[in-house]
C-alpha cells in the first residue's frame, strides 16, 4: 500500500487584528471556492489549499 502525501500551499496571509465583524481571510477563501479553482480554507489566518502528491 502506497503512502499518500498531502502538500499545503499558502494562497494568502492575513493579519489577526481585523475590525470587529470583518472576516477577510474567510471572505477570500470563499471567493476562491466560488471560482471553482481550489478548495481553499482558513487555517490560523492563512488561506491554504491541499494537493495530493
Amino acid at each position: 500500500m502506497a503512502a499518500v502525501t498531502q502538500a499545503r500551499t499558502v494562497l494568502e496571509r492575513f493579519l489577526a487584528g481585523a475590525p470587529r465583524g470583518s472576516w477577510p481571510a474567510e471572505e477570500y477563501a470563499a471567493a476562491q471556492r466560488a471560482q471553482g479553482t481550489t478548495d481553499a480554507r482558513v487555517v490560523q489566518f492563512l488561506v491554504i489549499t491541499e494537493t495530493t502528491k
